[in-house]
């Protein structure tokens, strides 16, 4: 899974294209990670990576965060709204040892009528074996409390181990592919409880084009008997000054639960300004 506390994010974006699938491959930092309005489009992107690469090469030590927070209160000939969303992501180095933590909540409510309440939230810890051989554990969580549509999840739990191997992996390229076996426990509309053996497979691919740009594209794969999710990220980001970075992305979600072919799945195109430190 990806890699992807605290100081206030001013986060704005827009939803390119949409169709109706719910994301449930986690991009731990990830990434979990999916979405109904611009902002949890956004705040899900943002929380995947930003200016830090993959796994634990190229960290320093020490820790870093981040967080982004909107509300918003609508009133319109009687109508009211309000929507509030919130990510967060903290992590840390010791130069073996290296652990990434996110979370995404968004909530809102149109008259008084609850119309979204989505948590993600995703730990990924790393060691490093060798310069380019580590192994990783991982706990990934999705619930959506609002959700209806028939064979969406509800709640999707992942819990997973294994070792990565990283192609390449000097400063301006680095790439990575991970794999292991875990357990999933989810339930899904209708009532349907899933408790079983699973595995996951990921890639993650950073390029750096210029001292203040970089592109990554980060790919998830989980599978169970139950179900396969796909998630993909492309994004290009650009660093405007130390601590503050431009990035846009498309991401898109796969569930073939819910989608009769790739084309179906949910594809998404952000654009958000996130704050960090360290």
């Amino acid at each position: 899974m990806n890699t992807n506390t605290f100081i206030a994010a001013l986060v704005a974006g827009f939803a390119a294209s949409s169709v109706a699938a719910q994301t449930t491959a986690f991009d731990n930092v990830g990434a979990a990670e999916t979405a109904v309005d611009d902002l949890q489009e956004q705040m899900e992107d943002d929380q995947d990576r930003d200016l830090s690469a993959f796994g634990t090469e190229g960290r320093e030590i020490g820790d870093y965060g981040s967080v982004a927070l909107r509300y918003t209160a609508t009133s319109n000939d009687g109508d009211t709204s309000n929507d509030l969303g919130v990510g967060l992501r903290y992590g840390w180095f010791d130069g073996v040892n290296g652990i990434d933590t996110n979370a995404s909540y968004v909530y809102g409510e149109e008259n008084g009528t609850i119309t979204e309440n989505t948590l993600l939230a995703g730990v990924d810890y790393r060691r490093n074996l060798s310069d380019r051989v580590f192994a990783y554990g991982q706990a990934d969580l999705s619930i959506d409390k609002q959700t209806t549509t028939a064979d969406e999840y509800t709640q999707d739990i992942f819990a997973g181990v294994g070792v990565g191997y990283r192609i390449f992996n000097s400063a301006d390229t680095q790439w990575s592919v991970q794999a292991g076996p875990g357990y999933r426990a989810a339930e899904v509309v209708g009532g349907a409880k899933v408790n079983e053996a699973a595995a996951s497979v990921s890639s993650n691919l950073f390029v750096s084009l210029t001292d203040s740009v970089y592109l990554t594209n980060d790919t998830d794969v989980i599978y169970s008997e139950f179900a396969t999710t796909i998630a993909n990220d492309l994004a290009l980001n650009v660093a405007l000054t130390d601590t503050m970075a431009l990035r846009t992305s498309y991401a898109t979600r796969f569930n073939d639960l819910t989608d009769n072919s790739f084309s179906d799945g949910e594809n998404t195109l952000g654009v958000s300004v996130v704050y960090n430190f360290n």
